[in-house]
């Protein structure tokens, strides 16, 4: 069975103050109703309907002013968070958009994370943009640095990590050896060098 209600609060995936639905009757009864989000829909509370939407219209310029100016703001934050990395640089773990949430609250920003728009956990290091809902359908977006531990920052966006060969050895100037000199020979060098030039 379902009933139909005047919604005067905004509620999250089912409509706004001043719009009629019609809801389960259990979902009424026990949330709608009792947290004061709606009434029951008569000749009477319809009657406030024109006036809830009247009122939302107005709240909704609000919000629409605070909402572009807080997505200014957003805009300017750079959050920062330094991951573990295997010796190819993949990511151990992820960043989801609960730890966006955690970074943005150490920031003194409160959102909730339905607002921050991460499809799917990010699992590469480097710089990212992430998209933030906010009301009234304004857009933002907020920069994301995933730092490798033991990189600096600046080298963030260019940071290749390269596994090292142990059997490899660089060769510099301390591990070569220099050419003898002719008077340093020993005296069997020397007959091999003679008896070489007696054949040519």
């Amino acid at each position: 069975m379902r009933q139909q209600l005047l919604l005067i609060q905004d509620v999250d995936d089912l409509g706004r103050s001043g719009d009629l639905v019609n809801v389960k009757a259990g979902f009424a009864r026990n949330y709608l109703l009792p947290q004061k989000m709606a009434v029951r829909a008569d000749k009477n509370t319809l009657r406030m309907q024109e006036r809830l939407q009247a009122e939302r219209k107005k709240q909704a310029e609000i919000d629409r002013k605070e909402s572009e100016k807080f997505a200014a703001q957003l805009d300017s934050i750079t959050l920062k968070i330094d991951v573990k990395v295997d010796p190819e640089g993949h990511m151990y773990g992820s960043v989801n958009a609960n730890d966006i949430v955690e970074l943005l609250k150490e920031e003194g920003i409160s959102l909730d994370k339905k607002q921050v728009q991460v499809k799917k956990p990010i699992k590469e290091t480097g710089t990212h943009s992430i998209a933030i809902k906010l009301k009234e359908e304004v857009d933002a977006k907020v920069t994301l640095k995933i730092i490798p531990e033991g990189v600096i920052e600046a080298e963030v966006d260019e940071v290749i990590v390269k596994p090292v060969d142990a059997a490899e050895e660089s060769v510099t100037e301390e591990n070569l050896e220099p050419p003898k000199s002719e008077d340093k020979w020993t005296e069997q060098e020397k007959k091999e060098v003679n008896e070489a030039s007696k054949e040519v």
